[in-house]
């Protein structure tokens, strides 16, 4: 996975690393005048181009500033869903703007584009309306045509609601009070996925399907969900962060029924989804761009190794096309090579993400994490009702969350908790990792930073605000 939820469907959605489509930069605002490349061909499109019928249902969240950046205009034949990256479940508004995002995109009989906002849904749970959805959409396809069905749930993102009368069908007494939301908006979902597998069974399609369920990243550190006994959570690149947990169903799968441990990736469905489709990008009028993502098919139907690397990210001040804010920290610190003490150095207050410079990498058994102020984390309890465990900071007390600088070096194959920093002991290790950089760098998109709109949305209902 990567560190958070649109930088994952990114890549799902290109095959491509973050530092090629811009997303290497984080969290995508409501209001930034940004999405994924309209010279990207996303999944959606490929699978398209290939006799596909295709279908986005849930969250979207790579960019809606244009009509043109929209799902439906970007290789999806319809829409059901928010192009935003959370909303209330049950209003469908915005948390901080409170504007109303959810709609039902199609092309009409003319070949005109529809965005019909589905105001009529206000008090109806998001999470029930992705499944009932998607099922009508399995119910009503056509069989000639083969289809693929994205289907993104919100949950269990914030906020945290749920039908009140779902928490005692789906939990008992020896849930803590704390997790009872939590476990019902998982089983909602959960109880959603059976329902859509039926719903394949019933149509008789089950038998030529590849099901995929992943996680765009870890759970949140802190929060009601636990990634133990891995280290942090979302929003780091420690392995409660960026290790998601998968599953694949399909008939036409040789070995079935066990866990494969072998490094992939999320570009990596993209790969994998081209080549079962039989498509030929060099066919096709639209130039495709390179790919990092690798066919892990033969690694999933037989327990196979497919890949030995993995770039966490790379982030880079100087891939910023324009001048430096006063309020940004222009102070730049190269990627280090020696081990230092990391001391918990933390941005000032009111300094934004930008002014971090670091390299995250994964090869092999190694993971290295260098650079400036990347986000440290501890660890997940076993049962998070008893809390999480932090790590010594440099005066003593303990640090559930830092931004720290310095030289990280894991051996995943024997501290998969990622207790031990080796960086002192295998300078050799850490010099091979930070020389594979530079080629990383000269692949990396340059962008402007954050260009938020101060515009006024009509009726309080989010639309696209930039004429293509």
């Amino acid at each position: 996975a990567v560190v958070s939820t649109q930088s994952t469907g990114a890549s799902l959605m290109t095959g491509r690393y973050p530092i090629r489509t811009g997303f290497w930069k984080g969290n995508l605002n409501p209001l930034e005048e940004f999405g994924l490349g309209l010279d990207e061909t996303l999944l959606p499109e490929m699978l398209k181009r290939n006799g596909y019928v295709t279908h986005g249902v849930g969250k979207w969240h790579c960019g809606s500033y244009t009509w043109a950046h929209t799902p439906a205009k970007r290789g999806f034949d319809t829409f059901f869903g928010l192009y935003l990256g959370g909303q209330s479940y049950f209003t469908h508004r915005d948390e901080g703007n409170g504007w109303l995002d959810f709609r039902e995109d199609y092309h009409d009989a003319n070949g005109n584009f529809v965005d019909d906002i589905r105001d009529d849904l206000d008090g109806y749970y998001n999470t029930k309306l992705f499944t009932s959805k998607s099922r009508e959409l399995i119910k009503n396809h056509d069989k000639i045509r083969p289809m693929f069905l994205y289907l993104s749930y919100t949950a269990p993102h914030i906020p945290l609601e749920v039908p009140m009368e779902d928490v005692d069908k789906y939990t008992t007494d020896s849930i803590p009070d704390n997790r009872k939301v939590y476990a019902t908006i998982i089983s909602i979902m959960d109880d959603g996925i059976g329902k859509v597998v039926d719903a394949l069974k019933e149509r008789g399609m089950m038998d030529n399907t590849i099901l995929v369920f992943t996680s765009d990243n870890g759970a949140r550190y802190t929060s009601l969900g636990s990634n133990f006994p891995l280290r942090g959570g979302k929003g780091t690149f420690l392995e409660g962060g960026v290790r998601g947990v998968a599953f694949v169903n399909s008939p036409l799968l040789q070995k079935t029924g066990y866990t494969n441990t072998y490094l992939h990736h999320v570009t990596d469905w993209y790969a994998t989804f081209q080549r079962l489709a039989g498509d030929n990008p060099g066919k096709h009028s639209k130039i495709q761009l390179p790919i990092d993502g690798v066919d892990i098919w033969k690694s999933i139907n037989d327990d196979k190794p497919c890949r030995k690397e993995v770039l966490l990210n790379l982030r880079d001040s100087s891939k910023y096309l324009d001048s430096p804010d006063p309020l940004y920290d222009n102070v730049k610190t190269e990627v280090c090579e020696e081990c230092f003490d990391l001391t918990g150095y933390k941005l000032r207050e009111g300094t934004p993400p930008e002014a971090q410079d670091f390299f995250a990498l994964r090869w092999k058994n190694w993971k290295l994490l260098a650079g400036s102020k990347f986000q440290l984390q501890g660890w997940s309890s076993y049962n998070t009702q008893y809390g999480f465990l932090n790590f010594p900071g440099d005066r003593g007390m303990t640090l559930p969350i830092s931004l720290a600088s310095g030289t990280l070096l894991f051996d995943l194959s024997t501290d998969e908790r990622e207790e031990v920093n080796l960086a002192d002991q295998y300078p050799d290790v850490v010099r091979k990792l930070l020389d594979k950089r530079q080629g990383y760098l000269d692949k990396m998109l340059s962008i402007e930073r954050r260009k938020l709109a101060d515009i006024f949305m009509k009726n309080d209902v989010f639309k696209p605000w930039v004429q293509n």
